[in-house]
């Protein structure tokens, strides 16, 4: 038996696909109504495929995810149908709406450096003056991004939004609500687990005049969470948040000179270091979900995700 370990990219021809669209880390595989989402390996920092696929990271994100949309569909129906594998899920076609909803809870990562910069406004938000990194907003606040296909999401303003085009006024007040009330629920599934749920980002689409909330929710790739058992006392000395997320890869990359400029190489990811952010995910999927991950059979993980895709669609 072959043992291919990790997911780096797949390049399946399905009976009946209608089209094919590899993404920063999913493979997309489009039928008449549905499709099929296959979360690989790869990640990605700074919008930018690091060259080296994370073992068990796409089922730890595919797994997270499901666990998720099933916990909020009473929220905002969603478009997931089918897990046929750890690996895949299975869900409704929708047209995608071109931006991404992020929710800011509090000030870290990208808010942070906007904010440390001097700035006061972000994506036509203001920010309160006297802030500290990681400190909680008074409120969430939305801060929306242009969805690229390639290259560097960009921050946009509501406004921006609606006046061009991108998605109707009425529509994007639903997308609104339905963001701040998902983040409302993460928030809450998250202290259970002794979580705080940072920021974090939805994707919605549209099909039939009905909008659907889609993609991945709540995993580490979107989301960021801080221990809240050591926030505050953080908080208070200055000290860097303890937390679950892809910051750590991010900071890593910073560390050894990469944020994805043009001419800046991508340091080398050691056998050690792939291993640790593997373990990292695999840390962070126990927590979030309460539950011990169990990596899916050793062998041709390839065939398997063909397999299992093959057999959902013969139904």
């Amino acid at each position: 038996m072959t043992n291919i370990s990790v997911v780096k990219e797949t390049n399946f021809k399905f009976e009946g696909q209608t089209g094919f669209y590899r993404g920063k880390v999913r493979d997309v595989y489009d039928f008449d109504d549905k499709v099929a989402m296959i979360a690989s390996d790869r990640i990605s920092a700074f919008d930018v495929i690091l060259p080296r696929p994370i073992p068990s990271k796409g089922q730890v994100l595919n797994q997270i995810a499901s666990k998720f949309l099933f916990a909020t569909k009473d929220i905002v129906p969603n478009w997931l149908v089918a897990i046929p594998d750890p690996n895949v899920s299975i869900g409704i076609k929708c047209q995608t709406f071109p931006v991404e909803m992020v929710v800011r809870g509090y000030l870290v990562g990208h808010g942070w450096r906007t904010y440390k910069s001097g700035l006061r406004t972000l994506c036509g938000v203001s920010l309160p003056e006297g802030m500290v990194e990681n400190q909680k907003f008074p409120t969430p606040i939305i801060t929306p991004t242009t969805k690229a296909h390639e290259g560097h999401d960009e921050d946009i303003s509501r406004e921006e939004i609606i006046s061009r085009g991108l998605v109707s006024e009425e529509k994007y007040t639903r997308l609104e609500k339905y963001a701040l009330a998902l983040f409302e629920r993460g928030t809450q599934m998250a202290a259970e687990k002794g979580l705080i749920l940072a920021d974090t980002k939805y994707e919605f689409g549209e099909r039939d005049g009905v909008i659907y909330l889609i993609d991945e929710i709540h995993t580490p790739d979107s989301s960021r969470y801080f221990y809240a058992d050591t926030y505050e006392e953080n908080l208070a000395k200055g000290l860097p948040q303890r937390q679950l997320s892809k910051e750590f890869v991010r900071e890593w990359l910073i560390a050894n000179g990469f944020q994805g400029k043009e001419g800046q190489t991508v340091p080398e990811m050691t056998d050690e270091k792939v291993a640790e952010i593997s373990q990292r995910y695999v840390e962070l999927y126990e927590k979030v979900t309460g539950e011990t991950f169990e990596p899916a059979a050793i062998g041709d993980i390839l065939k398997r995700i063909e397999d299992n895709i093959n057999n959902y669609l013969k139904g």
